[in-house]
């Protein structure tokens, strides 16, 4: 396998019940039983895979030019989207990347997933801005023939961190069981679902403290976002082109 992204691809973070917060896609490649290699940089944007994350492929695979893998995975935009860049002028900018990084996938990969970004991603909520960008992954997987993952409706208390973008333990073995979902009904065979991989027994006391930690961070979060919605929009209409 092989995989593109930001920090949502990239994984790592805090254990959440015991179990450890890896990639989705490496969930992924361990369900479908196949070597795993990622690319994927915390808070990337599409213009950073095409710049660092491919050419850092290309420059190590120097001696094997003509290297294949079965699944190309591609989960980008979170970053662009919550940018003060991101407008109309943008989501065109960032399909032209987008398909580039697409086909650069197609052109190595057997099967290329291509992922949506939830409508919720995010506070303040921007769910007009991740529409488009939606429409721009969407759109560009259909015309290149990729299967995709859409994750417009996902999202759970119990699969997302209080800041609405990065998903928990949990949420990464959901996402990546989707993933193995698609594959599966595009020929791929499931040696095992992530889920069947991890243990958690967490104790009365334990979830109620986990619920109570959320609580805590979520209020923060929702208290900040005013402020951070009035940051964001200053920024746009300061870098708002003229006219």
């Amino acid at each position: 396998m092989l995989a593109f992204g930001d920090s949502i691809t990239n994984g790592g973070g805090e254990l959440q019940w015991g179990v450890a917060l890896q990639s989705w896609v490496l969930w992924v490649a361990r369900g479908l039983a196949l070597p795993f290699t990622s690319y994927a940089v915390d808070g990337a944007r599409v213009r950073d895979v095409v710049e660092r994350q491919i050419p850092a492929f290309e420059r190590l695979t120097v001696r094997h030019p003509r290297s294949s893998y079965q699944v190309g995975c591609l989960y980008i935009g979170v970053n662009d989207v919550r940018s003060h860049e991101w407008d109309p002028w943008d989501a065109a900018a960032f399909s032209d990347r987008f398909r580039i990084a697409l086909e650069f996938l197609v052109g190595r990969c057997e099967r290329v997933l291509a992922v949506t970004t939830p409508l919720d991603s995010g506070r303040p909520r921007v769910v007009r801005l991740v529409e488009e960008l939606d429409d721009v992954v969407s759109e560009v997987a259909g015309e290149l023939g990729t299967l995709l993952l859409d994750l417009r409706s996902w999202g759970a208390r119990n699969l997302v961190m209080v800041d609405h973008v990065h998903p928990t333990a949990f949420g990464q073995i959901n996402i990546a069981e989707r993933a193995l979902a698609v594959l599966e009904g595009a020929g791929m065979h499931v040696a095992a679902r992530p889920s069947t991989m991890i243990y958690y027994s967490p104790s009365r006391r334990q979830r109620l403290l986990g619920d109570w930690t959320y609580v805590y961070r979520h209020a923060k979060v929702t208290a900040s976002s005013p402020v951070v919605r009035a940051k964001f929009a200053l920024r746009r209409r300061f870098y708002s082109p003229a006219g």
